[in-house]
């Protein structure tokens, strides 16, 4: 059974390749998840300002053979997940409303890429690194941030890691990477050019790549593994990018991933590590 929002979040995501009367019907369903399962193809359409064929063209674009069929789903996903409901951040919103809505959303894309989440290209990605000895994240803009936080949880599993942000510099240095080297790029769109640009020259270069990237993007097709994270950026302006926190976890679940494939050992060095750093607090703060 597909989680509620797992599916409003596959409905999300398939937004840019929908037409734009179809795109109205998703953005109705994505807003009105409840009041869909009870609507009949014609009040939906009205409703959406469509025509019925508009809706049926719709269902069978995300996947399903009509509304009928979309229905039976959402319902079954409505009883059995946390429902996801889209709405947007207002200006006349409280401080508590505004909270409880970007709560929400960060919560509901947290669960859909968990419950997406392909274990098997997990596990290769983590074996990848666990091998290499030369680990590099590239990630511009906000995946940019998200480079520096893998560069400081990774650099404690005795691999020699480095973050690049700036396009020029990750590109130099993908051309001096070796075979046994790994990059791993972040990126929401999967379509920024520049960082495209960094992994075709990493890849020459003889290093493997995985990808933190939206699936079937031009930098997935790139990767040796991705790791699919389609999450649906909405239009909000108030609303931070979503995508960040679930790149965020992505990248926590890969480091422990590979500090369990580097076994009891690594587990020494991070107790030296921790020790170190309470050395360097006040007597009763070292607890």
């Amino acid at each position: 059974m597909e989680q509620s929002n797992g599916l409003l979040t596959r409905i999300a995501v398939s937004v840019p390749d929908l037409s734009r009367s179809e795109a109205q019907v998703a953005q109705y369903v994505l807003t009105n998840p409840n009041a869909v399962v009870k609507l009949s193809i014609a009040a939906l359409a009205a409703t959406a300002g469509v025509s019925e064929p508009t809706v049926a063209r719709f269902c069978k674009s995300i996947g399903f053979s009509g509304l009928k069929e979309l229905k039976i789903q959402l319902a079954r996903s409505l009883a059995g997940g946390i429902p996801y409901v889209h709405k947007d951040v207002s200006p006349s919103d409280e401080p508590a409303e505004i909270a409880e809505k970007i709560f929400n959303r960060s919560i509901a894309t947290l669960i859909a890429v968990r419950d997406r989440l392909d274990a098997a290209y997990l596990a290769q990605a983590a074996e990848l690194i666990a091998r290499a000895r030369r680990l590099e994240f590239y990630g511009q803009g906000n995946s940019g941030i998200v480079a520096l936080d893998a560069e400081h949880k990774f650099f404690r599993l005795g691999i020699a890691t480095t973050a690049r942000t700036d396009p020029h510099i990750h590109a130099m240095s993908a051309a001096l990477l070796s075979t046994d080297s790994v990059v791993v790029a972040i990126s929401a769109s999967g379509r920024t050019l520049d960082l495209i640009r960094s992994v075709q020259i990493a890849r020459e270069s003889g290093a493997r790549v995985v990808g933190v990237t939206s699936g079937g993007t031009p930098l997935a097709r790139l990767c040796d593994v991705t790791i699919a994270t389609d999450v649906f950026e909405d239009p909000d302006v108030y609303s931070p990018m979503t995508s960040r926190l679930a790149h965020l976890a992505i990248i926590d679940a890969l480091s422990v991933a590979v500090a369990v494939a580097k076994g009891p050992d690594l587990i020494r060095q991070l107790e030296r590590a921790k020790t170190t750093v309470r050395e360097k607090r006040p007597p009763d703060l070292k607890h």
